[in-house]
């Protein structure tokens, strides 16, 4: 515990200030995002696409720094466009596919219950880090918070079954260890995402995508592991059904 009596009103100012704009950021960005996500259609749309116009921006925007040759530049901006294009594909079908509470409980909360999940179990419990080069707050303990916050989250949505028809309460035995294991799955894929936009911005020397969002750094920051989950959602769901796969 820190000791208080060492620090300056000054410093403690400042600290109650970031913190305040950090909040103050956080209630706009997911007031946007539940406003776009409740009118659904081109509302939804055109906040995916804002979205992933502005993370292609930021990623340019790093990939400028690496050091590396033109052709270099264009490979990754391409590399780019598809990781960030083919995850709005995806966010798009699914508000096509499910109305606004489905897509929350089963496909947006379970990456934020990530997060939240290795947060605290992170700070609670500590321990070896994953991979300290890249992102050195990132620890074991905290991956297996996040994997059993994102199931209990999962294990919710299969609770009320949020699907096309509406809310159909009830779940197995056998659904229950299914939702922990894609909760399990959807932590790691999540934490990857992270770990990715971490070692780009390292290997552009930058602490954050951008200063977009006061308090938050930039949007890639805020939704790297949404980009990752829902970017393999892409690849496993939305491009089976266009192929007839699914």
């Amino acid at each position: 515990m820190a000791d208080e009596s060492n620090q300056s009103p000054v410093a403690e100012g400042g600290a109650m200030n970031d913190l305040l704009v950090r909040f103050i950021s956080a209630v706009f960005m997911l007031g946007l995002a539940t406003i776009a996500l409740y009118l659904g259609g081109w509302f939804w749309i055109g906040f995916v696409v804002l979205l992933g116009g502005v993370v292609l921006w930021e990623w340019n925007r790093l990939v400028s720094r690496f050091g590396i040759s033109a052709i270099g530049e264009v490979a990754w901006q391409f590399v780019g466009a598809l990781y960030v294009g083919a995850a709005a594909m995806a966010m798009v079908q699914v508000r096509i596919n499910y109305d606004m509470w489905g897509v929350l409980l089963a496909f947006l909360a379970p990456v934020i219950a990530v997060d939240v999940g290795a947060y605290f179990a992170g700070r609670l419990i500590g321990g070896p880090k994953i991979a300290p080069s890249v992102s050195p707050s990132k620890t074991w303990a905290g991956l297996i918070g996040g994997a059993i916050a994102a199931g209990l989250v999962c294990i919710l949505a299969e609770y009320l079954d949020l699907g096309p028809g509406g809310f159909a309460p009830g779940v197995s035995t056998a659904a229950i260890g299914g939702a922990m294991l894609t909760g399990a799955v959807i932590a790691v894929i999540a934490q990857s995402g992270d770990f990715f936009e971490s070692w780009m911005k390292r290997r552009a020397g930058m602490k954050d995508s951008s200063a977009l969002i006061p308090g938050h750094g930039g949007v890639f920051d805020r939704v790297d592991g949404f980009l990752a989950v829902f970017f393999v959602l892409f690849l496993i769901a939305v491009v089976p059904a266009y192929i007839g796969l699914a």
